[in-house]
Formats: structure tokens, sequence, C-alpha cells
């Protein structure tokens, strides 16, 4: 019969004896760490690529749609004159609004000439 420390010492030793015996693996890691690289890292390059293309679309997509919740645009009225339109009809217009007097409309329109 065998000791208690010769048993211990087979357990012991037993492990070793086993990785020892074991086959050399050349692709251990085949899909392990080097897994993302798909053996050459050209996958790589694709990844931000495809994240700015999607933020392109996403914005693509986004712009439009809030153009078409909000309703159309108004622009404030521009104080320029439009194509024929004269001065004289511009002043007639702000007093017809009201936003001049008699005596400051007369007054501009001795001095357009009219």
């Amino acid at each position: 019969m065998k000791s208690p420390t010769a048993i211990s010492a087979i357990l012991a030793l037993a492990p070793g004896a086993a990785w020892a015996q074991a086959l050399p693996d050349a692709d251990r890691y085949a899909y392990g760490p080097r897994m993302m690289w798909w053996g050459g890292g050209w996958a790589m390059i694709f990844g931000p690529l495809f994240m700015i293309l999607f933020f392109v679309v996403l914005v693509a997509a986004v712009l439009p749609l809030t153009r078409w919740l909000g309703g159309a645009v108004v622009m404030p009225p521009h104080h320029h004159a439009l194509p024929g339109r004269s001065p004289v009809d511009i002043l007639k217009e702000r007093f017809a609004r009201g936003e001049i007097d008699k005596n400051e409309f007369e007054e501009r329109r001795r001095v357009l000439g009219d």
C-alpha cells in the first residue's frame, strides 16, 4: 500500500503530467483575443466609417422630420422695396397703416419729389 505522502505527491503532479501530454494547439487563441481583428485588421476601418454613416443618415432623417413637424417658417417682413414699388407707394402704405401722420407724409412726399 502506498503512503499518504506518495498519494498526495501523485495528485499534486498529475495536472502537470496531463498538461505535458497535451498536444500543442497552434490556434489556441483563434477565437480569443484576436477575434475582432479578423486576421488582418481591415474590419477595424469599417467600424468608424459605419458610425459616421449612421450619424449622417440620422441627421438626414431628423432634419426634414423636424421641419415637417414644425410647419412653415414665416420670415419677418423686409423693409426693402419690392420690384415695381416706388418710394412714394411705400410712403402711401405707411400712411395708410397709420405709421406716420399727415404732416410727416406731406413732408416726405415733397422731399421725394412727387
